[in-house]
């Protein structure tokens, strides 16, 4: 017998088998399993009640809330395709996106009123504009918010057998560094059996409570909001990321496991507050999204009190391709078994990965000869939505080429040594802005870096470092230089230093690299630059 595969069959599942365990935690208010799918099937038959047909793209604009997580199952339920959005994009970049997609519906939350206001007649194909958590204020806004849609409609569940599980299901948009972002196509079976791939990969329970410190909007949401499901877990919402909530909440839900890019975790071990709250129920912290480093994995293992692992993927792949959890019987010292957490570690199931040069032939598993990663598997995408030459280009030679250059060692553990637009090219010899990244946060002064290339008259460009200090911590330009000095060859160090109270982030925590190419300029070295 075959049976499409959807997501929607994670959230059938837990449905039936743990109808009355705690589904979802957010705010105050608590919904079992049951009340979970009723309200994702009443989304789904108010969208249909709305004229939403198979194939329309709905919007969210909302931080993480119940609301999101019932639209990753409503929406579908309704035939629809899910489209959550970046809440730090400005109003022209949403107006592209809404235009690209032909976004039918768009539902937002209260406090991006003045945001959805400022492009919504650029949003040309939009016909409805809903209320996430609010009572209309002005004429444009739908008479009905999503409380009371839901409230109004009749419970519908599609019939599973008739889903063409190829079929596009949820659309995330790149960011776009260079050029404007592109629309990445997930089809119910990517999303259906990278659900399943990770859960086993986690070995994800039904005791789990997962705490979403990574947006929704973002990469499918890690995964979380299927895995989770499926196990028949327990969702825990954090609307936004402030260090002393995530605490309270761990305290408070008795969560076990979440995710973090590198400064969030930062933000954790150096939050002051930390150690006023009982955190022992932490089990595990994944740190992706950006390297992870072996200083930052001791650290979270030390001051959190739990296991911490890496994992590495993109948009483009559900996301995940790899997580570095120690192997059976890997014999390592305590120093080495950090290291190879902080690695992006080894393919899950369902993904293959190879390391290749040029010519597309596979690079010694030496863990030192640098090559390109391409891979394939159940979770990557279908393509770029409407850019086919796009498509064929990331798919050339029946691999996924994720533009990110790695090692791989004889245990099939991948280290990323950089973006491939990220390396600097110094003199004619390859420099990681990763590998110095990973040297300088080792500083004890160090709250968090960036590493870029600018320009140079003599070796083309070097790299500059952009460096946060941790609160009442010092160090000076020459100190960290000759710190960096002290463990990579001198031609990889850094020429110069800049000191930022805070970097540019994206919407995930991530380092927004081209912001502070914008900013750099030409300095000599040694030269104090300082932002504070």
């Amino acid at each position: 017998m075959i049976v499409p595969l959807t997501p929607l069959r994670c959230l059938r599942y837990a449905e039936e088998q743990f109808p009355g365990n705690t589904a979802v935690v957010c705010d105050d208010r608590r919904f079992t399993y049951r009340q979970f799918a009723e309200r994702a099937g009443r989304l789904g038959g108010g969208l249909r009640a709305m004229g939403i047909e198979p194939g329309d793209r709905v919007a969210f604009l909302s931080s993480n809330c119940h609301r999101l997580l019932e639209a990753y199952y409503g929406v579908l339920e309704a035939g629809a395709v899910l489209l959550p959005l970046n809440i730090r994009l400005a109003p022209q970049e949403l107006a592209y996106i809404l235009n690209d997609a032909e976004v039918k519906v768009l539902f937002f939350e209260n406090q991006f009123l003045s945001a959805v206001d400022a492009f919504r007649k650029a949003a040309l194909s939009v016909s409805s504009f809903i209320s996430l958590d609010a009572k209309p204020e002005v004429d444009w806004v739908a008479r009905d918010n999503y409380e009371e849609i839901l409230e109004a409609a009749n419970i519908y569940q599609r019939d599973v057998m008739q889903i063409d599980e190829n079929s596009l299901a949820e659309l995330f948009y790149t960011s776009g560094t260079s050029a404007n972002p592109k629309g990445v196509m997930l089809s119910h079976r990517n999303i259906y059996l990278h659900a399943l791939n990770t859960a086993i990969a986690l070995q994800i329970t039904g005791e789990t409570v997962e705490l979403h410190t990574i947006p929704l909007f973002h990469a499918n949401g890690w995964g979380k909001a299927h895995t989770t499901t499926l196990a028949g877990g327990t969702h825990v919402m954090i609307h936004q990321f402030l260090p002393p909530e995530v605490f309270r909440l761990i305290e408070r839900e008795r969560v076990q496991c979440c995710c973090l890019v590198p400064t969030m975790a930062a933000a954790l071990i150096n939050c002051p507050e930390r150690k006023e709250y009982d955190l022992r129920s932490l089990r595990r912290v994944i740190i992706g999204g950006a390297a992870s480093s072996p200083h930052l994995v001791r650290e979270v293992e030390q001051e959190l009190g739990c296991a911490c692992i890496s994992g590495y993927g993109l948009t483009e792949t559900s996301p995940v391709l790899t997580f570095s959890s120690i192997k059976k019987d890997m014999q390592s010292t305590e120093d080495q078994r950090q290291a190879r957490q902080a690695m992006a570690g080894f393919a899950i199931p369902g993904v293959e990965l190879r390391v290749v040069d040029q010519d597309e032939a596979d690079v010694p598993s030496d863990g030192k000869t640098v090559g390109h990663v391409v891979a394939r598997g159940d979770g990557i995408m279908e393509g770029y939505w409407r850019q086919p030459d796009e498509t064929d280009h990331a798919f050339r030679g029946g691999w996924f080429h994720t533009g990110d250059l790695a090692t791989i060692d004889e245990d099939g553990y991948l280290l990323i040594v950089d973006r491939e637009k990220d390396i600097i090219v110094s003199g004619g010899e390859n420099i990681s802005s990763l590998e110095l990244e990973r040297a300088i946060t080792a500083h004890p002064s160090v709250y968090e870096a960036a590493v870029v290339a600018v320009p140079h008259h003599k070796w083309g460009e070097v790299p500059k470092a952009c460096v946060v200090l941790k609160p009442g911590a010092f160090a000076t330009e020459f100190e960290l230089i000759e710190f960096c000095r002290s463990c990579l060859a001198r031609y990889k160090c850094p020429q110069f230093i800049e000191f930022y109270q805070s970097l540019p982030k994206t919407g995930t925590g991530k380092i927004l690299k081209r912001e502070l190419r914008k900013d750099s300029s030409v300095a000599a070295p040694h030269q104090s630059n300082s932002k504070l």
